[in-house]
Order: C-alpha cells, then structure tokens, then sequence
C-alpha cells in the first residue's frame, strides 16, 4: 500500500511539474517555436517604444492628447471586434501617425486553437486595420501573451512578427505612483513597454502614461514605434 502512495504522488508530482513547464513555455516573451518574436531591442540608443493593448474605445482621445504633449509615437494593438465599433478612434490613431498592431479580433487564448481559427482571428482584424488607413507592416501580440503551436506557425507563414513587451507595470500594480516607479526601475534602452489605458475608469492609467512619459523624457528618453525601434537594432 505504501508503495502504491509513494509512486501515485510521483506521478502526480510529475504531472504538477509538466503543466507548470508548459505554462512557462507557453508565456515566455522572448521565444516562441515558429517566426521573429520581440520583447525588447538592444540598442544603445536611449529609445523605447510605448505599445497599448485593447481596443479602440473612446479613451483615444485623451490618450493621444497626452501622447502629443511628450511627441511620442507609439504603437496600439488593436482587437477586431473593438475596432469594427470604433472606426472612427481607430482613423485618429492612423492620422496622429501611430502604428496599429493586431490583437486578434475576439481576444481569446491561443492555446490548442485550429489553423482556420488563428487564420480568421487575424485575417478579419488585419482588413479591418487596413480599413482604418493603416498602411505599414501589421505586426501581432498575442492576447494574454499565449502563443502555441498553431499561431507561431501561422505568424511564420505569412511573415508576421510577433511582437510582447520587456515592462508591463499593469501586471503587479494598481495605483500610477506604483506603475510609473516599476517603469523607472526596470527601464533600459530598447525598451517595450507595455499599458493598458483603453478600459481605465479610475484614471490611473492615464495618470501612468502621462508620469511613465515625463520621467523618461527628463532621463534623455525618446518614444518611438516597435516597427521604428527595430530598426535601432538593425542599424545602430
């Protein structure tokens, strides 16, 4: 009986094991098994780029208002079904001179999803961008960072960069003080930060971008585009 035990909790200590490797290897920012993957860039060069999850809502205009006071460009990945409601925001974003990333269009987990699933998700968001008047390269972020199998492959293909982030202060903090102090301490040229000011009913979103753009402006910072700051490690 008591071998029974011990090789019944081997078993389930291994499976314990196994799932939390594969959650690890289903988050990690900096690898996938298929196609370009970025969360950062090395540069010298003291540049980060500002990436916004979610939407479009009505909070563009604030958040661009607020962009335009620091001479930020910045990079908004965009969720289908949002922007299909909120053309008009998305054409703001495009006009100002924003880059637009793809979200996926319902913003579901891509874990065990089916090829045609991962195909529809950014094929109806991508015409929808190009829709908008976007007419750069469409780079991808995958909702809640998860990227198996299926999606990696289909990025590949079709010669999509996977773009995730180095700084996402939302992760562990609530308040801005907190958001903008995590951003201080963790900066570094090449940067890509990542917030999430669409859905913000307190305010401390936008209270966080604006404190985030003017500590890093007093350190000498410049905020760029992720298409632009790749080019800083291409050719810098």
């Amino acid at each position: 009986m008591r071998r029974k035990l011990i090789i019944a909790g081997a078993v389930l200590l291994l499976v314990i094991l196994l799932l939390y490797g594969f959650m690890r290897f289903i988050n990690l920012r900096s690898f996938q098994l298929f196609g370009g993957i970025t969360d950062h860039v090395e540069t010298s060069e003291k540049v980060v780029a500002i990436t916004f999850d979610d939407g479009p809502t009505k909070q563009v205009d604030p958040i661009l208002d607020i962009l335009s006071k620091f001479d930020a460009r910045a990079t908004f990945f965009v969720i289908g079904h949002e922007l299909k409601d909120n053309m008009e925001e998305a054409r703001k974003i495009v006009n100002a001179g924003h880059q637009m990333g793809n979200h996926s269009y319902s913003h579901e987990r891509f874990i065990f999803q089916s090829r045609s699933y991962v195909q529809r998700e950014i094929e109806e968001t991508n015409k929808l961008i190009r829709e908008a008047g976007y007419a750069d390269e469409i780079d991808f972020r995958p909702p809640y960072g998860k990227k198996l199998f299926s999606l990696p492959r289909y990025l590949h293909e079709h010669d999509i960069q996977t773009i995730m982030w180095s700084l996402e202060p939302d992760t562990s903090y609530t308040g801005a003080a907190d958001k903008i102090k995590a951003v201080e301490e963790g900066i570094r040229p090449g940067a890509i930060i990542l917030l999430h000011p669409m859905y913000d009913t307190s305010g401390q979103e936008l209270l966080a971008l604006e404190g985030i753009l003017e500590m890093l402006s007093r350190q000498g910072y410049r905020f760029v585009t992720v298409n632009e700051l790749q080019e800083y490690a291409n050719h810098h």
